[in-house]
């Protein structure tokens, strides 16, 4: 039986299809309130022109126009790659509660691989969601960018 943190990443493993099939690279989240998903978003990095639009970055972008207040308490963000800093940055900066991801970034992950700022600030993390299941897409999209496999492209290092 399916848990309740694999049943929402695969929710932002959709997104992650979404991002793969539009040409993006495939990374996917979604935010969590109360048992149910309140915003989505895959990078769009390469559509928009800007390098701000990770996933985790556009699922906050979407969630931020029904928010009464800025603050995510209460909030369990999953992304299918560890988040950057920058996106672990606004976890912090808004009070994310938990942060659960799927794939390792050796390279530039901020909760656990390259950094440790998501613990640091005291917000609980999950690792390893359907890890195989998310490095596979990313693998997939590696291989027809570079023409050959690779656990790294640009910016991301997977295990």
């Amino acid at each position: 039986m399916e848990n309740i943190d694999e049943k929402f990443m695969r929710e932002a493993l959709g997104e992650a299809a979404a991002g793969f099939m539009s040409g993006e690279v495939p990374i996917g989240a979604v935010a969590v309130h109360d048992g149910e998903i309140v915003a989505r978003g895959h990078n769009e990095r390469r559509t928009r022109k800007d390098i701000t639009a990770h996933a985790e970055m556009m699922c906050l972008r979407d969630l931020s126009p029904s928010l009464e207040k800025l603050d995510l308490t209460g909030y369990t963000i999953y992304s299918t790659l560890e988040p950057c800093a920058m996106c672990a940055g606004a976890m912090i900066h808004y009070r994310v509660n938990r942060v659960v991801f799927g794939a390792k970034d050796k390279k530039l992950g901020a909760a656990g691989s390259a950094y440790d700022f998501l613990h640091d600030a005291g917000i609980a993390v999950v690792k390893g969601v359907l890890d195989k299941d998310c490095r596979e897409i990313l693998y997939k999209f590696f291989k027809k960018e570079l023409g050959h496999e690779s656990k790294m492209w640009e910016d991301i290092e997977l295990e």
